[in-house]
C-alpha cells in the first residue's frame, strides 16, 4: 500500500468488481424465475399486498426497508423489467466495460445494482430473508467505490472490504462457538453433511468420512473463522511511517494478509465442493481475494510534486472525498456491529440500518442431529388410493436422485421446504403452495423437478414427513440407493379444492 493508493491491489479490484457484478447477475436471474410464482401479483405470498399494508399507515412506512415499489406500483412486468436491467448492468461490469471510463460509471452502475436488488429484497419477506441476501448488497454498496482502471483503488475501500469480511468469518465463528455443543466437542460436521438444508453431489461423500477427519474439519474451521481473519489486516502496517526495531520489513505484512485470505478462499472452496449455500460461499471467496495484493498489478502512482493538490497518491481529489466519507459512513454504521460481534446475546445475519450496509452475519450457530423431509404428495383418485411425489428440484425426495450442483443459483422454495420441519408450526405460504398444486398452477410448477399430474388438477394433497439418512457404501452397492428413509406421519391433509 502506497498512503491512500492501495497500489499492489489492482487484482483484487478486478476480482473484487467483476466477481460481485457477476453473483448479482446470477441473484437477478434467480429473481426473474421465481419471484412472480413465490411473491409476484398472483404469488404465495403476494407482494403488492405487503405493499398495500404498508401504505395504509404512515407509521409502518419505516418497517419496510427502500424499495423502488414504494415509489411505482408493483407489477409482475415492472418485475421483469428490473430484473433484466439489472442483468445487463451486472453483464457489463463482469466484463469490465464501464471500468474503463471515470470512477463515477462503474460507481453509478453498481449504486444501481444495489438500489435494484434492495428493492426486491425489502418486499421479498421470508423468500428473502437469508443472510447472504444483505452481504450482496453491502458488497455492492462497497464495489461501488472502488474506482476504474487508470488509477490505484483506494485504501479505504480495500480495509473496508476487510472489515466485511472479518465481521462475516469471525461473526460466523463466534455464533459457533457460542451455539451449539457439537460446535464444542468436535462433533458438528459429523452430521452437518447429511442435515444441512440442500446437498450437493460429493456431499454424501464428505458425510462418509472418518470421524476423525470430521473433528478435523471442526478445528480447521474454527482456526479460519476465530484466528485468521485477525491477519488479514496485516498490510496496514506498511502505514507506520518509521518502522520500529523489530518491526515487519518490506512485503512480509502483504504476504501475511494474502496467506489468511488464502486459509479463507480454502476453507471456502471446501464448503462449495460439499455443499449448496447459494452465493454465500462463492462471495465470501470473491471478498477475500480483497487481501490478496500482487505488485505491478495496480496503476501506475504518478508523480507526488506535479499532482497536488489534484491528484492524492494518483487518485482525484474528489474521488478522494468520496470515499474518504464513505469510509466514515461505514466506521460509523458498523458500531452496532462490532457490539455485536463480542455481546452476550450475538445477533445473527441482523441489519441495524434501512441500507442494508454494516450488517452482523454467521451461519449455523447449532446443527440438526438428523434430517427430516417433508414430502408433498397428490392423488388423482376420489378415495385417494394411490399417490404420487412431487420432486423438486434440490431438495432430496427421490432416493436413487444424486443431488445436484446448483450454487451460487439460489433455489428459494427448495431451501424453505428443509426450514419447515424446524418451525412449531407450518408457514402460511406452504398453505398457499398446496392450494397452487392443486389448481396446477403452471409458475408453481415450474419450480419443481416433477410434476406427476403433467399438468392436470390432482383431487387431493398431503404432506409427509420422513426421516431421511444417507446410504451406506453396502446400502448403495446392493440398492443402489444414495438416501435411506422412514416414513414418520402424514402432517397435512389430505385436502382438495371444494
Amino acid at each position: 500500500m502506497d498512503g491512500f493508493a492501495a497500489v499492489d491491489f489492482g487484482f483484487a479490484r478486478e476480482v473484487l468488481q467483476r466477481g460481485i457484478a457477476a453473483l448479482y447477475l446470477v441473484a437477478f436471474l434467480s429473481t426473474l424465475n421465481q419471484f412472480r410464482p413465490l411473491l409476484g401479483e398472483r404469488g404465495l405470498l403476494p407482494a403488492p399486498a405487503l405493499l398495500e399494508w404498508v401504505a395504509a399507515r404512515e407509521t409502518r412506512k419505516r418497517m419496510l426497508n427502500p424499495t423502488l415499489f414504494r415509489r411505482i406500483r408493483y407489477t409482475d412486468r415492472r418485475l421483469v423489467i428490473l430484473c433484466w436491467c439489472g442483468m445487463a448492468v451486472a453483464a457489463a461490469l463482469a466484463a469490465g466495460i464501464p471500468q474503463l471510463g471515470p470512477p463515477w460509471v462503474p460507481m453509478l452502475c453498481f449504486l444501481a445494482l444495489w438500489l435494484g436488488y434492495m428493492s426486491v429484497v425489502s418486499i421479498g419477506q421470508t423468500f428473502y430473508s437469508f443472510g447472504w441476501e444483505m452481504l450482496l448488497l453491502e458488497a455492492g454498496f462497497l464495489a461501488s467505490f472502488l474506482g476504474s482502471n487508470d488509477q490505484p483503488p483506494p485504501t479505504v475501500i480495500i480495509v473496508l472490504f476487510w472489515w466485511l469480511l472479518f465481521r462475516l468469518e469471525f461473526g460466523a465463528g463466534m455464533i459457533k462457538i457460542r451455539g451449539g455443543q457439537e460446535w464444542r466437542d468436535l462433533t458438528a460436521l459429523t452430521f452437518h453433511h447429511e442435515t444441512q438444508p440442500m446437498p450437493g453431489p460429493l456431499s454424501r461423500q464428505a458425510h462418509l468420512l472418518p470421524r476423525w477427519f470430521h473433528k478435523g474439519e471442526v478445528v480447521g474451521n474454527h482456526f479460519a473463522q476465530l484466528v485468521v481473519p485477525f491477519f488479514l489486516f496485516a498490510p496496514l502496517v506498511s502505514w507506520v511511517p518509521e518502522p520500529v526495531e523489530g518491526w515487519l520489513p518490506g512485503p512480509v505484512p502483504q504476504i501475511i494478509g494474502a496467506v489468511a485470505a488464502g486459509i479463507v478462499i480454502a476453507t471456502q472452496t471446501w464448503l462449495v465442493l460439499t455443499g449448496n449455500f447459494a452465493w454465500l460461499n462463492w462471495a465470501t471467496i470473491v471478498i477475500a481475494f480483497s487481501a490478496i495484493g500482487l505488485p505491478g498489478m495496480g496503476a501506475p502512482v504518478r508523480p507526488a510534486e506535479t499532482a497536488w493538490p489534484w491528484l492524492i497518491d494518483a487518485i482525484p481529489l474528489y474521488w478522494f472525498v468520496i470515499t474518504c466519507a464513505v469510509g466514515i459512513l461505514c466506521l460509523v454504521l458498523s458500531w452496532p456491529a462490532l457490539r455485536n460481534l463480542f455481546a452476550r446475546r450475538q445477533l445473527m445475519n441482523a441489519g441495524f440500518n434501512r441500507w442494508q450496509i454494516g450488517n452482523a452475519y454467521g451461519a449455523f450457530g447449532t446443527v440438526t442431529k438428523e434430517r427430516v423431509e417433508i414430502v408433498v404428495e397428490g392423488s388423482a383418485d376420489e378415495d385417494g388410493a394411490q399417490w404420487h411425489e412431487y420432486e423438486f428440484k434440490g431438495k432430496p425426495g427421490d432416493v436413487r436422485r444424486l443431488p445436484r450442483q446448483f450454487a451460487p443459483y439460489h433455489l428459494r422454495l427448495d431451501w424453505l421446504m428443509w426450514f419447515l420441519p424446524l418451525g412449531r408450526s407450518l408457514d402460511d405460504w406452504f398453505t398457499a403452495f398446496l392450494v397452487r398444486l392443486l389448481e396446477a398452477d403452471a409458475p408453481t410448477l415450474a419450480l419443481l423437478r416433477v410434476d406427476p399430474f403433467r399438468g392436470e388438477r390432482p383431487r387431493w394433497v398431503r404432506a409427509v414427513s420422513y426421516r431421511y439418512r444417507y446410504a451406506t457404501r453396502a446400502e448403495r452397492k446392493a440398492d443402489g440407493v444414495i438416501w435411506v428413509r422412514t416414513r414418520r406421519r402424514v402432517l397435512l391433509g389430505p385436502f382438495g379444492l371444494k
